[in-house]
């Protein structure tokens, strides 16, 4: 259950034989007829570069984030700043809102979506753009972007482009529970070939490459690489951060079984 109260927040609660597991969403402002940005830790955290160049690049402001009981209670800094694990960003220029996530939760993907879904319905979203990477075999420097899209019309947008749909594979995550639970809503995906399980600036980049092509952004693609690999060092860096974090709290647990 969903409930939108007169501060701006969206409260989701679920009921368990043993607790009660609360989602909070808080927003700021609601933005009408939005599309939706999505990027989540996945193959070569491509998702995650890519959102963050947005958020960067269009000037964006925060306006929301989620925070819910299955996340890992950790907090990444930053240049002196507190990096949200799961934040909501507007670019009011291309009415845009991005969807940021450095921290993967395997096992709230089903969740994390219904999150999206209910943003979107709350705020008239016209489309949900998910970003991702995709394994490849191909050990290529270069990185080929595919696409899948929920509506022909879309998908015929994203044709234009000159990139091939995806029509084999396996799509996992948040991204495959949006397809299945969308309904109505348009749903698009735009993926690039990675090589590598670390972050990928350069797929990360073939993303926002095609993304600028389908909405216009105007992005300057020349710093575009550079500003990429940027961001992956600093993604290295707070996966570091994180699982040093994890390995301490693990040595501090007690033990019980002597």
């Amino acid at each position: 259950m969903f409930i939108l109260n007169a501060n701006r927040k969206l409260f989701k609660l679920t009921f368990s034989k043993n607790s009660l597991i609360i989602m909070e969403i808080k927003l700021t402002k609601r933005p009408k007829s939005p599309i939706i940005i999505s990027g989540f830790p996945g193959f070569g955290m491509v998702g995650t570069i890519a959102t963050e160049f947005l958020i960067e690049h269009l000037k964006t402001e925060n306006i929301g984030r989620v925070i819910f009981e299955d996340m890992p209670a950790l907090v990444a800094l930053h240049g002196g700043k507190v990096v949200e694990p799961f934040g909501i960003f507007y670019s009011k220029q291309y009415n845009l809102i991005i969807v940021h996530s450095i921290g993967g939760s395997p096992g709230s993907e089903w969740k994390l979506s219904a999150v999206l879904l209910q943003i979107a319905k709350e705020l008239g979203a016209r489309e949900i753009i998910s970003l991702e990477g995709i394994g490849s075999a191909d050990e290529s420097t270069t990185s080929r972007a595919f696409f899948y899209a929920s509506q022909p019309e879309k998908a015929r947008q994203l044709e234009k482009l000159d990139i091939e749909p995806l029509k084999e594979g396996i799509i996992m995550g948040v991204t495959s529970a949006l397809l299945l639970k969308r309904e109505n809503l348009p749903v698009s995906c735009i993926f690039a070939e990675t090589h590598s399980k670390m972050p990928d600036s350069k797929a990360a980049a073939k993303v926002i490459e095609t993304l600028d092509g389908y909405l216009g952004l105007k992005v300057d693609t020349k710093p575009l690489l550079k500003m990429a690999q940027q961001f992956e060092a600093k993604l290295k860096g707070l996966i570091a951060q994180t699982m040093a974090a994890k390995k301490d709290k693990e040595k501090k647990s007690p033990d019980y079984f002597g």
